[in-house]
Parts: C-alpha cells; sequence; structure tokens
C-alpha cells in the first residue's frame, strides 16, 4: 500500500530509490512519523530547498508545529482557553506510547480531542474569520501522534473517527472554505491512515464510508480550486487505498469454500463503483493533472499517480469478482471439454475465462485517453515520474488498454512530448511510454544481476522488481500482438530504428528471460514474461519473405533447439500449469507461459533447413502436438477413465504451435502429421464451431475474429503443405491441376521448396497423395473449411478458399466439396456481391473453371449457382485478370457438351467474349479465342 507521496518530480532512476525509501518507512511505521501530513512538493511555488526543510521537520516527530498554521487568516478565533489548555495536555501526552494508549482506551479523552471539530460541524463557520483552525490543527496533530505510536489499532472508535473526518472534509469543500484546505488535506491523509487497517470493524463499514468518499471527490472535481493538488491527490489516494484493500481480501476469498459477510459488502462497494460515475471522475482528474503538467507545473502528478491506481484497482477488483473460484482453462482445452461432456451425455461449467465487466470500464478509459491529449501526458508521467506501485498500476492500465484498441498501442509507440503536426516521428525513441519501459526493464535487470545484489552503493532499489518485469513485458508484448495482428510487420516500431537500441533492447530481455541462467527459471513469472515479449517483438518481423538484421540479431540470444526442447518439456510440467494460477489467473489474457514456443517458430522459420532437422532429431514435432493436446487427456483413476484438468495452451500458443508444427514438416514429419487420422483429427477439431465461438469471444492475445482468422490459416497452411509441394514440381502436369490455384499458399510455404530442393520427399509425397486425399474425405476436412468460411469476414477468406482452390482439382475432393455445398447458390451470391479481394475473386473464378474442365457432371451445380450472369458481368470488368480467368472458364463450361450453349445465348454472353478476342490484354484474348 501507498502512504506517502510521491515527493518530487525526479528523474526515472531516481524515483525508483524514493519507492525504497518510501516502502522502508511503511515497514517501521511504529517507530518513524506517518504520512498525514504529505510533503509539500505540491505547493504551486515549491523549490529543492522547501523541500529539505520539510524532511527534516518531519523528522523532529510529531511536536513540530511547523505548518500548524497554514492557511490561518490573522483575524481567525482563538479556542475557549480551558480547552486549548486540555488539548495542549493530551498533546503532550499523545508523544508516548503509553499517553497514546490512555488516550484511545478512554472514549471521554478522545472526545475531547476531537472536539475542535465537532464544534465546526455543530456551528459551521460564516466568514473567514470565524475560522477556528488552531484548535483543529491541535486535534488532528493529536490524533496523528496516536497513529504513529500505533494505538490506533485497537480503537474501537475508528469507525467513528474516520466518518467525523470525512465529514469534516466535506463541510469544508462544500462551503469552500479555502482557509481550511490544509485541513481538509490532513483530514484525508489520517482517514487514509484509519481505512488502511486489518480490523473487521472498518472492513466491514467500509460500504458506508466508500459511499461518502464517492460523494465528497466528486464535490472536490466539481467545486475545488486547489493549486497546490494536494486535495485531489490526498482524496484519490484514499480511493486507490480502498480498492487496494478490496482486491486484497476478494483474492484471500478466492479460494475460500464459503462466503463470509465481508467479502460480501466489498463486492458491493466494486458493483457501486463500477454503475457510478467514479472512472469518468478519475479520467477528470487525469485530463487535470496532465493540464497542469503542460502549464509547466508539476503539482498534479502525485494525484495523475493515485488516479491511474484506482483505475487499475477498480478494474481488476471487477475481474476478480467475475472470474470467483471456478477454474480456468484456454479456449482450446475448454471447448475440448464442452464437447466431450456432450458426448457424455451431460454438460461442464463453462471454464474459459469468463467476460467481465471490467472490459467496458478499460473502454471508457481508453476512449478518454484517446480524446485527450492532456491524459496522454498525465498517463506518461505517472510511468515516468511515479512511485513504484503506480508503476506498477500504470503497466497493467496499459496492457489491458492495449488489448482493446490500436490506436492506444500507436500512442505507446510515440513521442509524448512532440505536436500533432509533426511530419516525422520517431517511434519507440526517448520520451516515448515505451521507452521508458525499456529503461525500467534494464533497471530491473541489474538490480536482479547477481553482481548488482551485492553492491551496498546501488543507487536505486525496488521492493518487489519481478512483478515490475511481469507486468511491463506483458504490456511490451500486447503492444507487439496487437501490432501485428494489425498487419504490421516490422519491430522498429518499438525498439527504434537505431540498431544500438534495437540490440540493447532486446539483450534486456534475452537476460531477464534466464536471470539466473537455469532452464528452470523460464518457470518464474517474471522469466516467463520477458521470454513472451522477446517472441512478440520478433514474431513482427516474420511477416517479411528475407531474414532482416533484426532476426539475425534475435536468433544469436535465442536458445539452442536442444535449449527449446527442454523447456517444451517444462511446458508440460505441472509447474507450468502453476504459472496460469499466477495472480489469481488473470494474466491468462495474455498467455504468459508460451513465449517458449514463439521462440521456437522463429528460430524454425528464420534458421533455415539446419535448424528444421534439429529439431525433428530431438522429437520437436512430437512435443509440439502433445502441447496442442494438453488439457484433452483423459487418466485413469480405479479403472475408469477422469478428465484431467490443465489450462491447455493460449490462442496465441496454439498459433505459435501450429506455424512451428508447418515448418517442421519439410523434415519427414508430413507422413505422421498429415497421414495419421487421428492427427489430422485433431486440426479439423480446433476447427470446429464450437471452439470457433469461444475463440471469437476470448479478449486476450490471439482471440476475437483476428485470433479465428490467424487460427484458420494456420491449419490451412499445414493441410496445404502436400498441394504446394506437388504443384510446384517442375513436371506437375497442367491437366491434373492449375498450377495457379490458390497460388496465395505458395507464397512462403514449406512446401514451395520441396520440388526444388528434396526431389526424393517430393516424389513420396506425389505416391502418396490418394493415401492423403483419404485421410482428407474421412476426417471430413473439405466440409470443415467451407464452414470456416461462415466464420469469417469477406476480407479474411482469402486462405480458406486458395485451399478450396488446391482441392477442387481432385476429383474425389471436388466431388466432396459439391456435396457440402460449395456451389449453394446463396455461398456464391454471398461470395460474388460481397468485397472480394482480387487474388480471392481469381481463385473462385478457376475453382469454376476447374470443376467445368474436369467433368460435364459439373455443369449443372455451376447453372444452378447462377454463374452464367456472374461470369457476363466480368467479362466487362476493367480488370485484365479478371476477364481473362472468365474467358478461361466458359470455355472449360464449353468443353465436354453443348450444356451452356442456351443460358450463353439468352444471356448474350457469346457476343461479348467475340469482342474479348480483340482486347488490349493478350491473355485475355489468348482465353477468349479458346472460348470461341
Amino acid at each position: 500500500m501507498d502512504l506517502v507521496a510521491d515527493t518530487q518530480s525526479t528523474p526515472f532512476e531516481v524515483k525508483r530509490s524514493e519507492a525504497t525509501r518510501k516502502a522502508d518507512e511503511i515497514q517501521t511505521s511504529k517507530n518513524q512519523p506517518s504520512a498525514a501530513e504529505p510533503p509539500s512538493r505540491n505547493a504551486a511555488n515549491n523549490t529543492d530547498g522547501d523541500h529539505d526543510k520539510q524532511k527534516s521537520s518531519k523528522k523532529d516527530g510529531p511536536t513540530s508545529t511547523t505548518d500548524d498554521h497554514h492557511g490561518s487568516s490573522p483575524g481567525a478565533i482563538s479556542d475557549a482557553p480551558s480547552e486549548r489548555t486540555a488539548l495542549d495536555k493530551l498533546e503532550k501526552t499523545s508523544q508516548t506510547v503509553n499517553g497514546a494508549s490512555s488516550i484511545i482506551g478512554d472514549s471521554a479523552v478522545l472526545s475531547t480531542v476531537l472536539s475542535p471539530i465537532k464544534n465546526w460541524l455543530s456551528n459551521p463557520p460564516s466568514s473567514p474569520r470565524e475560522l477556528h483552525i488552531d484548535g483543529a490543527n491541535q486535534s488532528l496533530r493529536i490524533v496523528k501522534n496516536l497513529i504513529e505510536a500505533g494505538s490506533y489499532q485497537s480503537c474501537a472508535a475508528l469507525d467513528d473517527i474516520i466518518c467525523l473526518f470525512l465529514e469534516f472534509t466535506s463541510l469544508i469543500i462544500r462551503m469552500k472554505l479555502s482557509g481550511a484546505y490544509s485541513l481538509a488535506v490532513k483530514c484525508l491523509a489520517i482517514a487514509r491512515k484509519l481505512l488502511d487497517t486489518s480490523e473487521g470493524a472498518v472492513l466491514n463499514s467500509y460500504g458506508r464510508h466508500w459511499s461518502s468518499l464517492c460523494d465528497l471527490y466528486s464535490q472536490i472535481l466539481a467545486s475545488t480550486v486547489d493549486p497546490s493538488g494536494r486535495i485531489s491527490r490526498e482524496s484519490t489516494a484514499c480511493l486507490a487505498l480502498m480498492l487496494s484493500r478490496v482486491i486484497s481480501v476478494l483474492k484471500a476469498s478466492i479460494s475460500s469454500e464459503s462466503p463470509n459477510p465481508v467479502e460480501e459488502s466489498l463486492v458491493n462497494i466494486i458493483d457501486h463503483a463500477r454503475k457510478s460515475q467514479l472512472l469518468e471522475l478519475l479520467c477528470e482528474c487525469l485530463i487535470a493533472s496532465g493540464s497542469d503538467i503542460i502549464s509547466g507545473s508539476t503539482n498534479m502528478v502525485p494525484a495523475a499517480c493515485e488516479a491511474c491506481k484506482a483505475i487499475w484497482y477498480l478494474a481488476h477488483a471487477v475481474d476478480i469478482v467475475s472470474l470467483g473460484a471456478h477454474n480456468f482453462s484456454f479456449p482450446l482445452a475448454s471447448s475440448w471439454r464442452q464437447g466431450h461432456s456432450k458426448l457424455d451425455g451431460k454438460m461442464q461449467e463453462q471454464d474459459s475465462l469468463p467476460d467481465s465487466n471490467s472490459s467496458s470500464l478499460i473502454n471508457i478509459f481508453v476512449k478518454s485517453f484517446l480524446a485527450s491529449r492532456p491524459m496522454q501526458i498525465a498517463v506518461y508521467h505517472c510511468l515516468h515520474n511515479g512511485l513504484e506501485s503506480a508503476i506498477h498500476a500504470s503497466l497493467q492500465l496499459i496492457a489491458r488498454a492495449c488489448l482493446l484498441n490500436l490506436s492506444f498501442c500507436a500512442i505507446m509507440c510515440g513521442p509524448m512530448n512532440s505536436s500533432p503536426e509533426a511530419n516525422e516521428i520517431e517511434y519507440g525513441g526517448d520520451g516515448t511510454i515505451v521507452s521508458d519501459m525499456f529503461s525500467l526493464l534494464s533497471l530491473c535487470g541489474s538490480y536482479l544481476n547477481k553482481e548488482s545484489k551485492q553492491n551496498s552503493n546501488q543507487k536505486c532499489k525496488l521492493s518487489n522488481p519481478h512483478a515490475l518485469v511481469v507486468h511491463c513485458c506483458l504490456a511490451l508484448a500486447t503492444i507487439a500482438a496487437c501490432l501485428k495482428s494489425e498487419g504490421k510487420s516490422s519491430a522498429s516500431i518499438i525498439l527504434t530504428s537505431s540498431h544500438k537500441k534495437q540490440r540493447s533492447r532486446l539483450s534486456v530481455l534475452a537476460h531477464l528471460s534466464s536471470a539466473d541462467d537455469t532452464v528452470k527459471s523460464c518457470l518464474q513469472p517474471h522469466c516467463a514474461a520477458a521470454t513472451l515479449a522477446l517472441s512478440t517483438l520478433i514474431s513482427l518481423e516474420n511477416g517479411g519473405q528475407t531474414r532482416s538484421s533484426l532476426c539475425e540479431t534475435a536468433l544469436a540470444l535465442f536458445p539452442r533447439m536442444a535449449t527449446l526442447h527442454t523447456l517444451l518439456k517444462l511446458w508440460l510440467s505441472d509447474g507450468s500449469e502453476e504459472l496460469c494460477r499466477y495472480n489469481a489467473g488473470l494474466l491468462n489474457l495474455f498467455g504468459l507461459r508460451d513465449g517458449s514456443i514463439g521462440l521456437l517458430e522463429t528460430r524454425l522459420k528464420w534458421g533455415g533447413p539446419l535448424a528444421v532437422e534439429q529439431a525433428c532429431s530431438v522429437g520437436i514435432p512430437q512435443l509440439l502436438i502433445r502441447l496442442l493436446t494438453d488439457g484433452f487427456s483423459r487418466e485413469p483413476s480405479d479403472g475408469k477413465e477422469v478428465l484431467t484438468h490443465r489450462s491447455g495452451l493460449s490462442p496465441l500458443g496454439v498459433a505459435w504451435t501450429l506455424s512451428a508444427l508447418s515448418q517442421c514438416l519439410p523434415g519427414g514429419v508430413f507422413r505422421e502429421i498429415l497421414y495419421k487420422r487421428e492427427h489430422l483429427k485433431l486440426l479439423t477439431d480446433m476447427l470446429s464451431d464450437m471452439h470457433l465461438k469461444v475463440l471469437a469471444a476470448w479478449t486476450g492475445l490471439g482471440g476475437g475474429k483476428k485470433g479465428v482468422r490467424e487460427l484458420i490459416n494456420s491449419v490451412v497452411d499445414i493441410l496445404a503443405f502436400p498441394f504446394v509441394a506437388v504443384q510446384s514440381s517442375p513436371n506437375m502436369p497442367s491437366t491434373s491441376a492449375s498450377i495457379n490455384s490458390g497460388f496465395l499458399l505458395n507464397i512462403g510455404s514449406p512446401g514451395g521448396r520441396i520440388g526444388t530442393e528434396n526431389k526424393e520427399m517430393l516424389k513420396t509425397i506425389e505416391h502418396n497423395m490418394p493415401q492423403y486425399f483419404q485421410v482428407l474425405l474421412e476426417v471430413g476436412v473439405p466440409g470443415c473449411i467451407l464452414r470456416c468460411l461462415d466464420n469469417l469476414n469477406m476480407e479474411d477468406i482469402s486462405r480458406p478458399l486458395a485451399i478450396v482452390a488446391k482441392m477442387v482439382g481432385y476429383r474425389p475432393l471436388a466431388l466432396q466439396l459439391l456435396r457440402e455445398g460449395l456451389l449453394n447458390p446463396s455461398r456464391v451470391a454471398k461470395l460474388l456481391k460481397g468485397p472480394l479481394a482480387k487474388e480471392t475473386l481469381l481463385d473462385f473464378l478457376m475453382i469454376i473453371s476447374d470443376l467445368a474442365r474436369m467433368s460435364k457432371d459439373f455443369y449443372e451445380p455451376i447453372n444452378k449457382a447462377g454463374m452464367v450472369e456472374y461470369l457476363k458481368n466480368f467479362l466487362s470488368n476493367e480488370d485484365p485478370d479478371i476477364r481473362a480467368k472468365a474467358c478461361s472458364a466458359i470455355g472449360n463450361m464449353c468443353r465436354h457438351s453443348p450444356y451452356f450453349y442456351g443460358p450463353f445465348a439468352a444471356n448474350k454472353v457469346i457476343e461479348l467474349v467475340v469482342d474479348r478476342c480483340s482486347d488490349p490484354d493478350k491473355r485475355t484474348r489468348k482465353f477468349a479465342c479458346f472460348a470461341v
């Protein structure tokens, strides 16, 4: 918990040292002054000298009165002499532990201590001259002494004191008593300390305090003019503290078998916060803070830090309430269990991560962030100048926001100090949030280094560097993965264009991914997160067809193939399963433990034939199959098979595993993967409607519509391997299948190299194609691919339609495709009337042409699909390739019989074909003459 504000706007590295000083104060709170009176860094004219003076004042202990009369007017009326005399004695008594205990134990004496504040509430001042500031200040000093003595924890009146202080603060704010704002700051600071107690009485009353505090917060933001920023900071800190305490209790109760009243009351707080306008108010606080920063002041930075914490704590608490205590599985394992439960005649409860209301909360934050430059500046300063807890919350908030919005990711990579009209923007460089993330990781790396731990002169210490590494790396991984899902193909947007910085940043991640130089360290959350960040960053480069210099740098940092093999085996261990339960299982949104699979996929892609040979020699393809089936297994128990509950691969991990498996096919394992019914069935099960539905609803990395697209494309790439290999053969006869059909799948496919690099393997593949067709038919692959088209947007169907174009060239598969509705009139209309990419349209025209060329038996379904009218329109298309394909299809439709003569004549197609014989395009003229 944070009890001390960010003390000054210091450079990034120095702030880490301040965080440790703060942590040390928390641990010795009984012996050191508390944070009830925060340093006045928030004063508009604060200087370093003032700060040093205040630090000295703090060390003098509770007897210091340097700021007791801050804000009082010269004409302020003093309290009654008898009351002041009694308070003077009580203040002196409160400065010892025994004296403080005696005050706490006597309700009458405690009432005397609080009497100046009660007098304010019973007789509110009507003018500045009636402000009894001295008495109220002394009352607050005494309570502060009681807190520092530790006696308050046994006080039965804690609840009443908190209510009194919140009511007192509300009076000051409501009446706009600016001369008493210092009292409001002290009341809020003391209330925050009192709220941070483990006493059940206070926890049970959190609901009442929460409601009062929310109302007060609304008043503060709406009406308070506070140049120092201290009231905003303290009030926001109270909200953040309460939410943090709620999270702690809820996490502890997740494993509890029976709910308790405290838990239920705290859940009500979260429900109230979610349904109220609190999140909007916190965003307003960030906007005000950013505007203050832009004006040249840093007074509102602490308030911004507390606002970021409160926003994240609220979203995190909603997730915990939604998650509850049920078991967790990723979409693949979850859908398999649901399907198996149906087969067993009993339904199993949904066990994938449930959708929660936190996404709607994060969306509100994102919309405000994108619309407000001041809010962006405020968040940047929370990360750049905040204490450790603020940085920790900001990183988690950023990661979740990036999951929901690509524009948010772009802002994380862009400089915060550049004008929106700037022509050239250096992404990832100094002044960007991602740059600060790498600075933080570098700092944590040096702290975690064994040699650095022994350095007593180390300038910066962190209370929990491991957690900072986890969330910093997850934020970077999310940014990279989301950018890739939108088609970005360069990591320089995060790593900068500087080769030196690229090497430095990748080296930091590589070091953190194996911090103690042992393979088993990958099971530690911070190492797993660093591995994930490294994998996703380099995967941005995997979109290209040539190996970049950045890939060369990264590959030198990657583990050897034997080490990767060991990492995959560890992934299947129980220790790896524990990672899925880290942080209440909420980090599963990011696929925390799957980074090592991403490293393998990149090494196979860019390591050449040698890498594939090494992988196959140590059994990596077999391990990849086991990864895909993890969570599906049944284990015998007392002679009966029972389902084992494992989480399985994350959606991101599934995509990497399938891609790695595809890269291994040229190593000879295609026989084991593609010619065995059980393995091919595994691939088609991944394309089941149930899995695609669960995957589409997944809000983490690799999920949503884009995740569905990536999964289908990955399976298609594996299934297409034999087709691509055979069609890449220089001896491929044009009569058996069109070489150009589904050409999109040939680009970058491992099968495309077989024809020139391994002719013996090509012969084997050609010889076994009938066996492959038989397995495809038994498993129902043609129908499965057609159903996938219904789960994709029109712009995403290119690859699945490309493999249909390849399968149509083989009669057994063509017949199955037609039986499954390939030329269903509604499907054809949806394809040809929608916004279809050129290569996809060409593939569909090739499908019609190949069917017509193969046999007259296919003429009738082609006609029923209404293809004559569509082809007539394509003859006049402005694209010459489309005109040429239309002429080719028409020619093949007249190849075997006069079936189409009548329809062509009725639709005046023949005249258009004759016109195409003089087309400016050579290929169009060629196919038009063929058709005629």
